[in-house]
C-alpha cells in the first residue's frame, strides 16, 4: 500500500510542496480558492495526516492517549466517550487502548502509545502495581490517572471518592431499616474496591451492625460474578438479610437477573444498591438506586490536567477525589 503524501498532491494540484503544507496546516499566505482546492484533492486522493512526521516537525501530534481496563464494561466505554469528548473541546484527538486488566498489556500499549508520539496519555490502571510497572515510560511522556490506586505513587489522579461513596450507600440503607446488609466485593484487591469495603465496614461499625460479604475465589466486578455469587446466596432460605450492596452496577445487574430466576422481588423481598451509575441502571425493570461515580467532570479533570502538563502550564501533581452522589430509584424500600 502506497501513501499519499505531501509531494503527490503538490504534483497534482500542480503547486509547490510548501504550499500544500501551509494549505494543510491552515497556516501561511494562501489565497482561499487555492486553498479549497489543495483540500479537495487531497480529499479526493485520501489524504490523511502523517501524525509521527508531523510530531517530528512541530513536537506534538496534538493526540492523547486512553487506557482503560475493559470496553465491555459499561462504565469504562461511557468513561472513554466523556474523556474523548473532553479532548476534543481540548484541540485533541485521542487514541483508545484497552489492557484487558493485563499488566503486560497493559505497558504494551502504553510503549506503543509513546512511540506514537502521542502528546499525553490517561491511565485506567489495570492492577495496583501498575505504577511501578509503567514508571519507566512515564518519565517519557506526559501521565495522569483516572483511579485511587495509585493514591500514594508520585504521579497525578483524578478519581471519585470511594471510602465517601460507600459511607454514602451504607447511610441510606440504614436510613431505610435495614439491618441486615450483604456487601458485594471485598475480596476485590484493588485500593479502589478495598476503599469501598472500607466505608461500608466503618459505617456497619458505627450503627452497631454487623459486617456480611459475599465472596468469590476469582473476584470481580462483571455482571456474571454478580449472578454466581447471588445464585449461592439465594438458594439460602429463608433469606436471613434485607438488603445488598453492590460494589459496582455490573455486579448489580448479575444479581438482578439471579434474583429473577429464584422468584426473588427487588426491592420487595430484598432491597439492592450499586456503584458507578452506568447508563444501563435506570433501564426500566432495573430502576437501580446506586452510588454515582461522576463519569464526565472525572474526564474532563484528567484531560484537562494532562494538557496543563503538555502546555507546561503547571507541573504540579494532581491528586483529586471527586464527592460522590446518591442516586435513588426504585431497588430499594424501607424495611
Amino acid at each position: 500500500m502506497k501513501y499519499v503524501t505531501l509531494k503527490d498532491i503538490a504534483r497534482v494540484a500542480e503547486v509547490s510542496y510548501a504550499t500544500v503544507s501551509r494549505a494543510l496546516s491552515g497556516s501561511g499566505e494562501i489565497g482561499e480558492a487555492t486553498r479549497q482546492r489543495i483540500l479537495k484533492i487531497s480529499r479526493d486522493m485520501g489524504y490523511t495526516t502523517d501524525y509521527v512526521a508531523r510530531a517530528m516537525v512541530k513536537r506534538s501530534t496534538r493526540t492523547l492517549g486512553l487506557i482503560v481496563t475493559n470496553l465491555n464494561n459499561p462504565f469504562m466505554s461511557e468513561l472513554a466517550n466523556f474523556s474523548e469528548q473532553s479532548a476534543r473541546e481540548e484541540g485533541y484527538e485521542m487514541i483508545l487502548c484497552n489492557s484487558s486488566h493485563s499488566l503486560d498489556q497493559e505497558k504494551q500499549v502504553f510503549q506503543l502509545l509513546v512511540g506514537r508520539r502521542v502528546d499525553g496519555i490517561i491511565v485506567v490502571p489495570a492492577e495496583q502495581e501498575s505504577y511501578a510497572v509503567l514508571s519507566p515510560y512515564i518519565a517519557q511522556v506526559p501521565t495522569v490517572f483516572i483511579s485511587e490506586n495509585i493514591r500514594d505513587m508520585p504521579v497525578s489522579f483524578v478519581s471519585v471518592d470511594n471510602y465517601a461513596g460507600s459511607v454514602l450507600g451504607t447511610e441510606y440503607l440504614i436510613s431505610l431499616g435495614h439491618r441486615d446488609i450483604i456487601y458485594f466485593g471485598r475480596r476485590l484487591v484493588s485500593v479502589t474496591h478495598h476503599l469501598r469495603a472500607e466505608g461500608y465496614i466503618a459505617t456497619c461499625m458505627k450503627n452497631s451492625l454487623r459486617p456480611r460479604f459475599a465472596d468469590n475465589p476469582l473476584p470481580s466486578t462483571s455482571i456474571q460474578n454478580g449472578y454466581e455469587l447471588a445464585v449461592r446466596l439465594f438458594s439460602k432460605r429463608p433469606l436471613d438479610f434485607s438488603a445488598i450492596f453492590a460494589s459496582s452496577d455490573t455486579n448489580a445487574l448479575g444479581i438482578i437477573k439471579a434474583a429473577d430466576e429464584a422468584g426473588i422481588r427487588i426491592p420487595e423481598d430484598v432491597s439492592l444498591l450499586g456503584f458507578d451509575n452506568i447508563s444501563f441502571a435506570d433501564l426500566p425493570k432495573i430502576e437501580l438506586t446506586t452510588v454515582e461515580q461522576p463519569k464526565q467532570q472525572m474526564a474532563a479533570r484528567a484531560v484537562s490536567a494532562l494538557v496543563r502538563r503538555i502546555r507546561n502550564e503547571s507541573d504540579e501533581l494532581i491528586k483529586e477525589k471527586l464527592p460522590p452522589r446518591l442516586v435513588v430509584r426504585r431497588s430499594c424500600k424501607k424495611r
